[in-house]
């Protein structure tokens, strides 16, 4: 697993935060509720201390997801990109063919993703598809309803 894994100075930052706060607070929590736990007695039938050993278990697991994709990260300079090509990192604005309705995303890594907040991974069937392309290309991506076809109306990068 040393492939490289592409984000965004935020995105990379918000990574650290997390770590940080589940190595700061999370953690030592939990050690606190496994110790109180425990001072109940019996451990075979304690289903406090069960349940306090199986949040430990998921909490580590992040904590060694986190360490592993911040050791692995590859943080992408948006500053300077040209904006003839749709890349990483990139805004774009379509316009749904169909149905004449316009959207607006931005590309960023998987970590980053939201489409709420209209951040798409360069790794979902609509990133791949952008990737690579200009203004005024049509984009057809394979979505579970069938195809879809976007115009491509303008490239940006935002700070």
């Amino acid at each position: 697993m040393s492939d490289r894994v592409p984000m965004t100075a935020r995105g990379y930052d918000q990574l650290k935060d997390d770590l940080k706060r589940l190595k700061t607070v999370d953690r030592p929590k939990n050690v606190k509720e496994i110790e109180e736990a425990r001072a109940h007695g019996d451990l075979s039938e304690n289903a406090e201390y069960h349940a306090a050993k199986e949040r430990q278990g998921h909490l580590e697991a992040r904590i060694s997801q986190l360490e592993d994709r911040i050791a692995r990260a590859q943080v992408i300079d948006l500053s300077g990109q040209n904006t003839d090509q749709v890349r990483f990192g990139c805004t774009v604005r379509l316009e749904d063919v169909e149905t004449g309705e316009e959207v607006r995303y931005t590309l960023v890594g998987e970590d980053e993703a939201d489409v709420s907040r209209g951040l798409i991974s360069i790794t979902s069937p609509v990133g791949r598809a952008l990737m690579g392309r200009e203004v005024d290309d049509t984009v057809a991506v394979k979505v579970p309803k069938g195809t879809r076809e976007f115009d491509l109306l303008e490239i940006l990068i935002e700070p």
